[in-house]
């Protein structure tokens, strides 16, 4: 093999890695229930959340939800909400976006299904 190609199988391997890293990374967790709002939850929290807090709560542009840090950062359903609907800093404002139910299931997703990922 040409010296200049040698590289190239270890290339293939690591652009592979971070494939298969990415699809790992991009489901968001199910529901293990039968619970309606939970599953309300989800659909909420893919579509309006999960571009800046990441499908399995891993963050990016958003902070970090799933092990357990959702929980350290709010202890309070409350305070949670209130940042959901009021937004703060670089987190926009879903208060106009979301009926109250929409804010709760999003809010008991995050708690109850993302938190314990990780």
């Amino acid at each position: 093999m040409p010296p200049h190609l040698r590289s190239l199988p270890l290339a293939a391997l690591a652009v592979g890695s971070l494939i298969v890293g990415a699809c790992t990374q991009g489901v968001a967790p199910e529901v293990t229930s039968d619970d309606p709002v939970l599953v309300e939850g989800r659909d909420i929290y893919v579509r309006q959340c999960s571009s800046c807090h990441g499908l399995t709560g891993a963050g990016g542009r958003g902070s970090k939800l799933n092990e357990e840090r959702v929980l350290q950062r709010y202890p309070s359903v409350d305070a949670q909400l209130e940042i959901i609907r009021n937004g703060r800093n670089q987190m926009p404002a879903f208060g106009e976006k979301l009926d109250d139910d929409q804010l709760d299931a999003v809010v008991r997703y995050t708690r109850e299904v993302l938190a314990v990922q990780g």
